[in-house]
């Protein structure tokens, strides 16, 4: 009895050896730095450092976008304020007068010898007068 007693201890303590021998194998696996989990972990924790490094650039940049926008928002509240000012303002000016429309010259130059040294204003037919255009 001690003999199969000894032989099942024996047989027991191999077979605990070789479970031992191949956990210790995928342990080292497991840890290995350029495969396993550590590995994982040293390329996530770049990668976390790099996302930092990134988020603060987009934070710096958030921020001065945000006052250049708060900037160029309260100039266009100034300007839509002298736009309504302006707009009152012409609110409060007479009708202008009412003028003829002008008529089409039909003349040729044949007809017309004084048609080269016309004015501007009846050359463009324009509805201005020369005053109002140097303004």
């Amino acid at each position: 009895m001690k003999l199969i007693a000894d032989i099942l201890m024996i047989a027991g303590t191999f077979s605990v050896a070789v479970y031992c021998i191949v956990l210790a194998k995928r342990l080292s696996r497991f840890t290995d730095l350029e495969k396993g989990v550590g590995g994982a972990i040293a390329v996530l924790s770049a990668q976390v450092d790099d996302m930092t490094k990134m988020l603060t650039k987009a934070q710096k940049t958030a921020a001065g976008s945000a006052a250049n926008l708060e900037n160029l928002t309260s100039r266009a509240e100034d300007a839509a304020k002298r736009l309504e000012l302006l707009m009152a303002s012409m609110h409060d000016l007479p009708p202008p007068p009412k003028r003829e429309a002008p008529q089409a010259p039909v003349a040729s130059a044949e007809t017309n010898p004084k048609s080269e040294n016309s004015s501007p204003e009846t050359l463009f037919l324009s509805r201005r007068s020369q005053v109002e255009a140097a303004e």
